[in-house]
């Protein structure tokens, strides 16, 4: 695969809090165009190794190197039960990272989050209310719409789906599923959810001990031998899931 082909490259890396290591030299390249969902352990280095990535958590040693031709001001983030500021309207909160890059009127602000709502799925009249008034399904897709403000050539998803019912996490899905296919972006999703992988997925990667164990089709991951992919995928909820 050449270099312009991937879209982040992962040479290495290590990140730790005091003694503990949670990220061991860990390497893994995510390709342009695809969506990649990461797999793990609760508290296993998930969440750890996004923020990373993104630039909220040091890193103790590696390399991170991300190929995307916009450059760093076009990346998106969709963090865990949304994260809107609660002070903010919806549409102010699409709005905030334009206001923090951009120096827009407010009717062209207005323009673009109205935008962005319609692209989620939501109303214009939707951007007026608070977090507060927003259901679970449409603070994922208000979040989802500001992660989306900058047209980001790669957007990482945070356990898009936790919390929403399965009519709304499927829904959820498909949209993120359409949006890419639509923009073309790059998507760095972390999940626990099984259906998922296998609606919106290209390739799936799984992390244990600090490392990548498996990576590839959902059905290469299937047939790893790897203990804790095992037990993750051939368990009694994946059996249900007909994943196993």
């Amino acid at each position: 695969m050449t270099d312009a082909a991937i879209a982040i490259s992962v040479r290495d890396l290590v990140v730790g809090f005091g003694k503990n290591t949670v990220i061991d030299h860990l390497s893994l390249d995510v390709r342009a165009g695809e969506i990649i969902g990461l797999v793990g352990a609760s508290g296993g280095g998930k969440s750890v190794l996004m923020r990373t990535l993104i630039g909220l958590l040091p890193k103790r040693g590696g390399e991170i190197a991300f190929r995307d031709s916009g450059g760093a001001g076009r990346r998106g983030v969709l963090f865990q039960q949304g994260a809107l500021f609660s002070a903010l309207s919806a549409r102010q909160n699409i709005q905030f990272p334009l206001r923090e890059s951009a120096h827009l009127s407010p009717g062209l602000l207005d323009e673009i989050a109205n935008a962005k709502l319609e692209m989620v799925g939501l109303k214009a009249e939707d951007g007026d209310k608070f977090p507060s008034e927003l259901s679970g399904g449409m603070t994922k897709r208000v979040a989802l719409a500001r992660a989306l403000a900058l047209d980001p050539a790669l957007l990482f998803l945070d356990e898009p789906t936790s919390g929403l019912d399965p009519i709304a996490a499927g829904e959820f899905d498909a949209l993120i599923k359409t949006l890419q296919q639509t923009l073309r972006f790059t998507v760095f999703m972390i999940t626990h959810d099984l259906n998922s992988l296998a609606a919106v997925c290209n390739r799936v990667a799984a992390l244990a001990d600090g490392k990548i164990v498996a990576l590839g089709s959902l059905s290469a991951v299937l047939a790893s031998d790897h203990p804790w992919v095992r037990a993750y995928f051939h368990g009694a909820r994946a059996q249900m899931l007909h994943l196993g």
